[in-house]
């Protein structure tokens, strides 16, 4: 928690427009996933019988109606957080257990299908952006082949980027300063010297967006998967191998979001969540790169 505020306030001070720029794109980011999880579990729940999350309004697309104040500051801090449940009747399903599966899961998959589409995105824009001759003298020169620009996560230099796009534009200028792609670019610094080596620099930034909407969301649904109440995970486990057994009232939710609080701040759950955004994002991305011929 306390390095993610350290890098908030070492950015701000560098550059007070750009961190103001990036918090606005990451917090729409941020809002805009959080939104489309909500009304997915309340849209679900109107198909399945359930009319109380539109009765509530909880299908609008007003950031107010759904944002839980601590969940939001958790996502601040942590990267990991959460919104107001969509309120939902279970008497009003036809089936109690297959009906509450099908809405606990669904917000997960539209996190997911966000995730997979930008991704997918994101490697298209990549194609386009670097051009043919481009892509080949990365292939040529750097053994991941285009694998770094599209990846957030990327491990550059020995540490992970973790959307640390200006690690990655001092990395690759002075790597490849003496020959090549890179020749003379020692005199440029940040982004000057990736855009400089780009055929349509301009869309550096649709990409970035793809980017930030593809980790913001996989770091959503894999989040919202794991098995503690109040989250989705809790759902699908007590719906599929429980069979709905595990009733808990409103004290126990309380206590459980106390301790979900509690792991967070540890830095326990944070490095797991972590591990599988990492590897989940890289296989997905691998997948994608080898369709559009950069890996």
């Amino acid at each position: 928690m306390f390095d993610r505020i350290q890098s908030y306030l070492t950015q701000l001070q560098a550059d007070p427009i750009g961190f103001l720029i990036t918090m606005a794109y990451t917090w729409g980011v941020i809002l805009f996933s959080l939104i489309l999880h909500e009304c997915a579990h309340g849209y679900v729940a109107y198909k399945c019988g359930d009319p109380t999350a539109k009765m509530l309004g909880r299908l609008s697309l007003n950031p107010a109606r759904h944002l839980d104040p601590i969940g939001t500051l958790c996502m601040f801090l942590f990267g990991f957080g959460w919104a107001k449940p969509v309120p939902v009747n279970p008497r009003n399903f036809g089936d109690y257990r297959r009906d509450d599966f099908f809405v606990s899961i669904a917000g997960v998959t539209v996190n997911m299908t966000i995730f997979v589409a930008a991704v997918c995105l994101s490697c298209v824009v990549n194609r386009v952006m670097m051009g043919a001759e481009t892509l080949d003298q990365i292939r040529s020169m750097y053994d991941v082949g285009a694998e770094a620009f599209v990846s957030p996560l990327y491990n550059v230099g020995g540490f992970i980027m973790d959307g640390n796009w200006e690690a990655l534009a001092d990395y690759l200028p002075y790597t490849y300063s003496g020959s090549g792609l890179f020749r003379g670019l020692q005199i440029k610094e940040g982004w000057e010297a990736v855009e400089a080596a780009l055929a349509v620099p301009q869309l550096l930034y649709v990409q970035r967006l793809l980017l930030l909407l593809a980790q913001v969301n996989l770091t959503l649904a894999i989040f919202n998967l794991m098995p503690i109440p109040p989250l989705d995970g809790f759902h699908v486990v007590n719906d599929i191998l429980l069979k709905g057994k595990l009733q808990l009232d409103y004290r126990a939710h309380q206590i459980t979001r106390v301790v979900l609080i509690v792991l967070l701040m540890s830095g326990a759950l944070s490095s797991v969540l972590s591990f599988c955004v990492v590897h989940v994002y890289e296989a997905v991305l691998r997948v994608f790169l080898l369709l559009t011929g950069q890996a």
